[in-house]
This record gives structure tokens, sequence and C-alpha cells, in this order.
């Protein structure tokens, strides 16, 4: 069975905290397992542009071609200084490689200071076209100022975006709970969540099986803080995922508990947290790990399954199981989830029980 190429690009800030972590306890359970990785550090962000002068050099976007996946960590675009070449890499990355559905679950753990029990869900957010103007143009920009007093911004829905992240939604809740919610408010955006709308129901035919219902996207808001325990898998789109994912984040823990993986048509994976880079906490020694580390568990169990290499799915079950264990550990886990533990004491929790 032929090696997987694996990339590990930090990021900023704690990502160069967490990313090591996630790649620890990958080599661990890849040795347990008898999984042959191939890792291939890249540079990436801040350090790329300090070190090779752009903040994704082209040499960093070509390896990544050769690649079966790879291991991003938290980007700080915001605190980048103004240059061509201080660009934000995450667009780029998942319009490149058609990365068009981000897979972000929320799940509550006992003891950690979740708001609710019994939470577990998956929103499936559409990654490349919506609002954001930084990924929804082939060139140019979809916001825009024509003068001082008007400023526009312009929304892009598709039909194939739709359908493809739709079918993505579909075929994971089938897999789950076989529950399916499309989220939209297509009462006041009658033509793009409109169409977002009728993509979802067309697909509904297909699966008979799922359990399909659709939620306004203020409603779904409220819901999620009144009964999100009734939910299993979400999909909407770009913005409103980005903004949901957050607040479900929030019912379990922060954003510190928020894993992602960003999948398409094609090859590859990237596993991406939610959270941002904390550069306020970066250096510290106190990032919680857990994200980033359930994400990369994420990838190789889809690589486990999209390359039919059973090791990799053995791989992420015990990884699953030991970062679920380790999180139950007080004086492991991180201050942000009521631990008395820091990122290496996580880290070596998770290790132990791999190995164990």
């Amino acid at each position: 069975m032929k090696n997987l190429r694996i990339g590990i690009l930090n990021g900023d800030d704690i990502g160069h905290e967490i990313v090591p972590a996630s790649v620890q306890i990958s080599r661990a359970a890849a040795e347990l397992h008898g999984v042959a990785i191939d890792w291939q550090p890249l540079p990436i962000g801040r350090t790329a542009l300090d070190t090779h002068g752009h903040t994704l050099p082209p040499q960093t976007l070509e390896t990544l071609k050769t690649l079966d996946g790879w291991i991003l960590g938290p980007i700080g675009h915001r605190a980048y200084p103004k240059g061509p070449n201080a660009i934000n890499p995450h667009p780029i990355l998942r319009k490149q490689f058609n990365l068009f559905a981000n897979v972000r679950p929320t799940r509550s753990y006992p003891d950690i200071g979740c708001l609710h029990d019994g939470v577990d869900l998956v929103i499936v957010r559409e990654n490349n076209e919506g609002f954001q103007p930084d990924r929804n143009m082939l060139l140019g920009n979809a916001e825009f100022r024509p003068n001082d007093e008007v400023t526009l911004s312009m929304r892009v829905i598709t039909r194939t975006g739709s359908s493809r992240v739709a079918r993505a939604a579909f075929e994971l809740a089938r897999q789950r709970r076989k529950h399916l919610t499309y989220v939209h408010k297509d009462t006041v955006f009658k033509l793009g969540c409109g169409m977002f709308v009728e993509e979802c129901k067309k697909l509904a035919p297909e699966f008979p099986d799922v359990l399909v219902d659709d939620v306004i996207v203020d409603t779904m808001a409220m819901r999620l803080v009144r009964d999100p325990q009734t939910f299993d898998v979400i999909v909407t789109t770009n913005m409103f995922g980005d903004i949901l994912s957050d607040e479900a984040a929030g019912l379990v823990g922060g954003l510190g508990m928020a894993p992602g993986l960003c999948i398409g048509d094609g090859n590859v994976c990237m596993a991406q947290a939610t959270h941002g880079s904390a550069p306020d906490i970066a250096g510290r020694g106190i990032a919680n790990p857990y994200a980033m580390m359930e994400s990369t568990r994420m990838m190789f169990e889809w690589l486990g399954h999209s390359r039919a290499n059973p090791g990799a799915v053995r791989m992420a079950a015990s990884m699953s199981r030991a970062i679920t264990e380790a999180l139950g550990d007080s004086q492991a886990r991180t201050g942000d989830i009521r631990g008395k533990g820091n990122t290496a004491s996580m880290t070596d929790a998770v290790l132990r029980r791999i190995r164990a």
C-alpha cells in the first residue's frame, strides 16, 4: 500500500504549538497501526513571509498538489503587514483544490463546561462562494465602493455549488443518524437562498432513508442555543455556516473544541480547525490542542476510506478513543475547558492512551 503523503503547515501563533502536537499523536497512532506516512513540512503564513517573502510561497502550493492531505494550523492574516505578498492563504487553498465543503462537528463532553449535554451535530458549510469577496470571483473582488457613501457586497450562489455541498451533507447524514436540516433565509433572499433550497429539495428523493427538514437561519441561531440535541447534520451557505459553527462551538466549550475538515470532489483534504490563531496566548503553552487533533483525526479517517487504507481508519479510531479519554482527565486538559493542564499535558495524555 502506498505511503500517505501529508503536509505540515503550522500557520501562525498557536499553530506552532497545536500542529506539532497533532503530528506527534498522529505519528504514534500510525506506528501502532502500521500506516506509512511521508511527512512534508511546508512554509506558510507570517513565518513564510519573513523567510520566503510570501505568506503562500509558490513552492508550497506546488508541493501541496503532490500530497494526499495536509494539516493547516490557524492563520492570523488580519495581523499581516500590507503588501501584495502578504495574502490570506485560505481562499486560495480552498479554490485551488476545490475544497467546497467545510465539515465542522460539534460534540459535548462531560465536565468541560458545555452549555448542553448530548450535543452531537455536524455543520456542513459551503466553502467557495457566498458573500465572502475573497473567494467568490475568478478575478476581481465582489466587494467594492463606487463612491465614499456607498459600499456594495455581492453574494454568489450557484446551482453547482449548492448541489454539491448538499450532496456531501446528505451522504454524511446517511452515515450518521439519517437526519438532514438545510438552513437558509429564502423568505428574504428569494433568489439566492431560493436556489440553494431548490437544490436541496432536488436531491432529497435520492436519499429516501434520510429525514429532511429546513429551518430559517435566524430561527436556527435560536434553536442552537435552545435545543441543539435535535439536530444531526446541518447544511447551509458559506456565511451562515461560518457564523453558526462558531455559535455551536460556544455551546461545547469554545473554539478550542471546534474541529473542521475541508473536502471536495478531488483527491485531497485539508485538516483545518475552526479557531483563529490566538496571538494573545501564543508561546505560553496553554492553547487547547483538541480542535487541531480532532481535525487531523478526521483527515486520516477520510483518507482511510478514500484510499481504501484500513490501517488509516483504525489509526483514526485509536486517535478518537485516546482524545476522548484524555478530555476526561482534568489534570491533563487545558484551562479553557475546566482543566489544570496545558498543551503539553493534553498531548502527553493522548499519547499515553494511544500507546496503551
